[in-house]
């Protein structure tokens, strides 16, 4: 068992996990990191120098070996989801959670994450909120099909996030 969340960049899902782990006593690992790690770059400059693909074929590989480990919460890069084999590796392998919050609140998120820019790049030519409502009308309904649970982050904090996850997995005898 596995916890994975998933969500738009600026959700809260790496600040979530460390709580979530925390409360669960399991450890957990940022699949951006590793995959960063393993690249020696960050995913903006994996972009720049070896395209898209290349970036999605590393993030594949990730997310097959995170979903093949036990007792760890993953947090998923935003588009993870893009790819039916990522959404195949995780079916089976964990509870997925939805992290959910508005474009408004997503943008001010990434506005105020001095990282961002340095480690992640633009998706499309629109930049900014314009960006994040155009790819979160496409990832939204792989978001939903894949999800177990769907979190509202806009409404709680992400103690109190990790509180309801907790709290629903032990209602669900999954904990």
């Amino acid at each position: 068992m596995n916890v994975f969340l998933i969500g738009y960049r600026g959700c809260g899902k790496t600040t979530v996990a460390r709580h979530l782990a925390a409360r669960l006593g399991w450890p957990w690992v940022d699949a951006d990191e590793a995959l960063e790690t393993r690249a020696g770059k960050s995913i903006k400059q994996i972009f720049a120098d070896d395209g898209e693909g290349a970036f999605r074929d590393l993030e594949s590989a990730i997310v097959a070996e995170l979903a093949e480990g036990d007792q760890q919460v993953v947090s998923l890069g935003g588009g993870a989801v893009l790819r039916a084999e990522n959404r195949a590796a995780l079916q089976g392998r964990g509870f997925v959670v939805w992290l959910q919050a508005l474009p408004e609140s997503l943008a001010a998120r990434i506005a105020a994450d001095a990282t961002t820019a340095q480690r992640r790049p633009n998706l499309t030519s629109q930049g900014g909120i314009d960006e994040i409502r155009t790819l979160l009308d496409k990832r939204a309904p792989l978001y939903e099909e894949l999800a177990d649970l769907t979190v509202d982050t806009d409404r709680l904090s992400p103690e109190g996030v990790a509180e309801r996850i907790a709290a629903d997995m032990q209602e669900r005898k999954l904990v």
